[in-house]
């Protein structure tokens, strides 16, 4: 069942089906022009497999203020994961953040003492190279960057409240430059689409190899949209395989011991 609660602080909840216990709490951050309703596909899924699902509103980085602002979404980012904690009670709580929704996640928890919420884990999908921006020439062009699923494209199309030109707008090197050189004291998994013309290779390899549990993850053919491209499912197949690992004490649940393909 999904819940959404309209005005500025919308959010949409993602219920675990009855009969089954909440094996964790996710809460993702969507990047720009983004929406809760982006993520319903990849939230319903999650939640099918017994994990509870709150998708925010988009960060909104202050290039006048980043410090500021990045103190706002944090408190705002507290206050929706304590607001998760009506339902039943979840083992751990990870956090999904997307392009800027990363950006802001990353430099979050890497500042020196207290972020506001202390997650068990953390997934930066998407995260874009610093200064990276899309000159699309239209929304053709700027669902071209996003993804090559009709699915998706359809979804950001009907939507009125995503924001058309969005990825014309650069974010604030402050946020990105804290981002990628943020040390990260909890398990992360980083993802990226291979055909992602917004991202940074090679710093992001630099990034994950610099934490003490990280893994970059780079899935074949994706794009910038890596959660809600055409291979959507293996993708959240991944993320499903971290939080369980998670739960396991970061030792694989599932390992391969042959294999001849």
């Amino acid at each position: 069942m999904t819940d959404h609660t309209p005005g500025t602080t919308a959010h949409a909840d993602h219920h675990v089906p009855e009969g089954l216990l909440t094996r964790g709490t996710v809460v993702v951050v969507p990047g720009r022009g983004e929406t809760p309703a982006t993520y319903t596909r990849f939230g319903r899924r999650l939640a099918a497999d017994a994990y509870r699902v709150r998708v925010v509103a988009a960060p909104e980085p202050d290039a006048g203020d980043p410090d500021g602002s990045l103190t706002r979404f944090g408190e705002r980012l507290a206050a929706a994961v304590e607001g998760t904690a009506a339902g039943p009670p979840a083992a751990s709580v990870v956090l999904v953040g997307a392009d800027s929704g990363a950006a802001a996640l990353a430099a979050l928890l890497g500042r020196p003492g207290p972020a506001g919420v202390r997650p068990d884990g953390v997934v930066l999908a998407g995260l874009p190279g610093r200064a990276a921006s899309a000159e699309t020439g239209g929304w053709e062009g700027e669902l071209d960057v996003r993804t090559s699923c009709p699915a998706h494209r359809d979804t950001l199309t009907r939507d009125p409240r995503v924001r058309r030109g969005s990825l014309g707008e650069p974010l604030p090197d402050p946020l990105l430059a804290a981002a990628y050189e943020a040390e990260l004291a909890l398990p992360a998994l980083f993802l990226v689409g291979d055909t992602d013309p917004l991202a940074d290779h090679a710093a992001l390899a630099r990034a994950a190899k610099s934490q003490r549990r990280a893994r970059l993850s780079v899935v074949r053919g994706a794009h910038h949209d890596v959660l809600n491209d055409t291979q959507h499912r293996s993708v959240a197949a991944e993320v499903v395989t971290f939080l369980e690992t998670l739960r396991n004490g970061l030792v694989p649940v599932v390992a391969v011991e042959s294999s001849t393909w």
